[in-house]
């Protein structure tokens, strides 16, 4: 029987969008694992970094207090779960602001009235996709359904920082998180748990209003990974995964040097182990092609 979840798939995983390549891997590798994700109707934005510029805090809030309003009135009883950083920070967030204080309920709930709709008392868990995968289908299990094992390829895991703080994942150090590395290993590739930059800032927003410090954090990022071998780096983060990837022209352009390492989402390695074609794993919207992962998939 499916494992059943609110799912609140956030702006970035429309099609087109830059996260696109993470809902279709994922999609690919839920329906192996047997997880039904039912999308929350009519979901918003989370505001995401332009909420704390000047709109206020309540309206922030008031924002994420929507989507789960809306997820407690159409899949009710299902914890909320998202596959995006900062769609998952912004709704973990305001569930736990409106829990700690009265004021912030109160002011909450009298904007949502407007919309006709009421959150509960208790309001439903919010979680990661990492979460879900690794406490509720565990390593071990991942690992069964691999048919394909990405032998021969060395990867960097770069959790970033928006899912590694402030709250992270369960029983994981913040300084050093091992879980996006026993992915990789789970799924026949080698890992890095010594990659000194996996919990490292890309710099996220800044890479449009201010991109020369945004490229000289996501430098040290890529250079960490080839200092360690890495044949590519992997990460949870849509905002990771686009500044990593897109900006290596522009990198070494400003620093002279020569990257062109592939940078992926987990579930694309998942789907590829999975036995899934390039196109499930989502291989074909690579901007740096992945061709160690495409040459498994063609096997």
């Amino acid at each position: 029987m499916a494992k059943e979840y609110s799912y609140y798939p956030g702006c970035s995983s429309q099609k087109g969008a830059s996260g696109s390549n993470l809902q279709k891997s994922l999609d690919t590798v839920l329906d192996v694992l047997d997880v039904k994700l039912n999308d929350i109707p009519d979901w918003n934005c989370c505001s995401a970094s332009i909420g704390y510029s000047g709109g206020g805090e309540l309206p922030r809030l008031a924002l994420s207090a929507r989507n789960i309003a809306l997820s407690e009135k159409n899949n009710p009883g299902q914890e909320i779960v998202a596959s995006c950083a900062a769609c998952w920070l912004a709704t973990r967030e305001t569930k736990e602001r409106i829990e700690a204080s009265a004021e912030v309920r109160e002011g909450t709930e009298a904007a949502l009235k407007e919309a006709h709709l009421e959150i509960s008392r208790e309001m439903p868990k919010v979680r990661h996709m990492t979460e879900v995968l690794i406490e509720d289908i565990g390593f071990e299990a991942m690992k069964a359904k691999v048919v394909k094992p990405l032998e021969g390829i060395k990867i960097a895991g770069y959790v970033g920082c928006q899912t590694n703080r402030p709250f992270g994942i369960d029983g994981e150090s913040f300084e050093n998180p091992q879980y996006l590395d026993k992915m990789v290993e789970a799924m026949g590739a080698e890992s890095i748990p010594t990659y000194e930059k996996k919990v490292s800032c890309c710099g996220g927003a800044l890479a449009f209003s201010e991109p020369q410090k945004s490229q000289a954090l996501v430098k040290g990022i890529i250079e960490a990974a080839y200092d360690n071998g890495a044949d590519m780096i992997v990460t949870p983060c849509p905002v990771c995964q686009m500044n990593v990837e897109i900006y290596q022209d522009q990198i070494n352009s400003t620093y002279g040097t020569k990257f062109h390492i592939p940078v992926t989402y987990y579930s694309t390695l998942m789907a590829v182990a999975y036995g899934k074609s390039a196109k499930e794993a989502a291989l074909d919207g690579q901007v740096i092609k992945a061709k160690k992962l495409e040459d498994i998939a063609n096997k």
